[in-house]
């Protein structure tokens, strides 16, 4: 074991320099450990040296930027590459091997290996250049070619970026680390300049786009909107540019502000209008009305999502317009689905759900359901519509008197073997039976109960199918005590018993139903108002 010395940069009075254990097996990496209060902590790892005359030699490294964040440690595809060119040049592996030796070392270590390219660097085009990722050799390419105004040049170069960055996260991230994006917005650029494929250059920005929204900045946001308004009618160009806004907003909320302010809503609304009958395209702006209403960015206090979807149906008539769209495709599924989840994420409001009544949605989503009840991620999608605009009173003997229910029941009874279905099924049971005791007694009739709790025989260890069924079952009882006995008499207390002790989200609505089926639960008082600590 060798032991180094490690100094803080900045040490405090009186603190212990840091002694760091490292070990290393033949062609495995260095690693160090420390205490989480010694966080964060960077080593540089800086050569070799070899002990022993046995084949299996122990090598001490010290590698750059290997960087422990609490119980993470994450290395830079500079550290990795090193590592594998050793396996090979020191050890005599052949590439695969080499690669395989070192992601197994630094994996043993605990190292995330989320963002490395696990493949060993391509051998340099140039005497004295070292070896390359691919993706690295097309990126200085495309550089160049750009530089040049190359327009052949960049097209193909455009093309073979885009492929490679689809393969993985890891390889998107390191062109990324790398300047990709400038590049790729520069070669945008001059698509618009002097002719070369816009197309191509915007499937690459999506495809770099894609988990890297931070990446998007003004000049792109601007280039974007621009290129919805001025090629409208392209239907290839408005797909591509569309998929680029996607990307550029999932978990990104001030991406989304900006884009909105910039009208992308309307470009958007108007995509779907304009290439009505281009599923790809009507699938894409569904999906980017959609993720314009998320509330995912957790660097945000507060986002605008209910704004942006108030600012849909109100301004641009976004309900519908996905309606009437949806007329178009009876028979795609994909479409379909897109269309009732963006229906689902603007029911935000009660005339809102009822607005989607009015226009023929409910009777629309209704016959979807029956026809189409095999493709179970429609009626996943379907289900989770129904209970979002249930959240309307009205709306709820609506979906009942048209029959909804039945065909929640042999919806959820046929995927049966799903958990998402199970799971989407009882939490739509659950809202129309909400504070409507004639509705209940239609959902018990039906077997509504009896379904749910099948489901949760069949699931128990998914907290949501279970968490949603004792929420069913709470609201069937709590104002039809009739219920309880025929509902305990299927086994009911067992199965919320076991929800309540297998999952700690279970707890209360678990707690709940079990006091209105008239079980014995025991209820503790947290706090009676003396001072002191919370009862655990």
């Amino acid at each position: 074991m060798l032991r180094v010395p490690v100094s803080p940069t900045h040490p405090s009075p009186g603190r212990k320099p840091l002694v760091v254990g490292v070990r290393r097996r033949v062609g495995s990496p260095a690693l160090c450990g420390c205490s989480e209060a010694q966080l964060p902590l960077r080593l540089r790892l800086r050569g070799w040296r070899r002990r022993g005359r046995e084949d299996s030699r122990l090598l001490f490294m010290l590698r750059s930027d290997i960087q422990v964040v609490m119980a993470a440690k994450r290395i830079t595809q500079e550290t990795f590459d090193d590592v594998v060119q050793e396996n090979i040049s020191d050890l005599g592996m052949d590439p695969e091997e080499a690669v395989i030796e070192a992601v197994q070392q630094f994996e043993s270590q605990g190292v995330d290996l989320s963002n490395i390219v696990k493949t060993a660097p391509n051998s340099a085009s140039v005497d004295g250049q070292e070896p390359q990722h691919a993706v690295l050799q097309t990126l200085d390419s495309l550089q160049k070619a750009v530089a040049d105004a190359d327009s052949g040049a960049v097209d193909e170069l455009l093309v073979s970026f885009a492929e490679q960055c689809r393969q993985e996260m890891a390889v998107r991230y390191l062109a990324g680390q790398k300047g990709a994006y400038p590049a790729v917005l520069a070669a945008c650029r001059l698509a618009c300049e002097e002719g070369c494929s816009l197309l191509k250059a915007l499937r690459a920005l999506s495809a770099l786009l894609d988990g890297q929204p931070d990446f998007l900045d003004a000049p792109g946001q601007e280039l974007l909107l621009r290129v919805l308004r001025e090629r409208q009618d392209d239907g290839d160009l408005t797909l591509a540019t569309i998929r680029c806004v996607r990307q550029a907003s999932l978990k990104h909320e001030q991406n989304r502000q900006d884009l909105v302010k910039g009208g992308v809503l309307s470009l958007l609304v108007g995509a779907v209008v304009r290439h009505g009958d281009r599923a790809d395209v009507v699938r894409e702006a569904c999906a980017g009305l959609r993720f314009m209403t998320f509330d995912d960015d957790i660097r945000v206090p507060f986002g605008h999502a209910h704004e942006h979807a108030k600012m849909i149906v109100t301004e641009h008539g976004g309900l519908r317009v996905l309606i009437e769209a949806a007329k178009a495709f009876p028979d795609d599924c994909s479409v379909l689905r897109e269309i009732c989840a963006t229906l689902g994420r603007l029911s935000v409001r009660n005339e809102f759900c009822q607005e989607i009544v009015d226009l023929g949605g409910l009777n629309f989503m209704v016959a979807l359901l029956a026809d189409c009840i095999d493709h179970q991620d429609l009626v996943k999608q379907v289900m989770s519509a129904i209970q979002a605009i249930a959240g309307n009173d009205d709306v709820k003997d609506a979906i009942v008197n048209a029959g909804g229910t039945d065909l929640i029941v042999l919806a959820m009874t046929r995927h049966l073997g799903s958990p998402l279905v199970c799971e989407q099924s009882c939490a739509a049971l659950c809202m129309l039976a909400l504070r409507k005791p004639e509705n209940c007694r239609v959902i018990m009739e039906g077997g509504g109960a009896l379904a749910a709790l099948q489901a949760m025989k069949m699931h128990p260890k998914e907290a949501g199918v279970q968490k949603q069924a004792c929420m069913l079952i709470r609201n069937l009882v709590s104002h039809a005590q009739d219920f309880s006995q025929l509902i305990l008499d299927m086994g009911a207390e067992d199965l919320i018993a076991e929800a309540r002790a297998a999952h700690r989200t279970c707890e209360d609505v678990a707690k709940a139903a079990l006091r209105d089926l008239g079980c014995q639960v025991e209820l503790r008082e947290l706090w009676t108002g003396q001072k002191g600590s919370l009862a655990r």
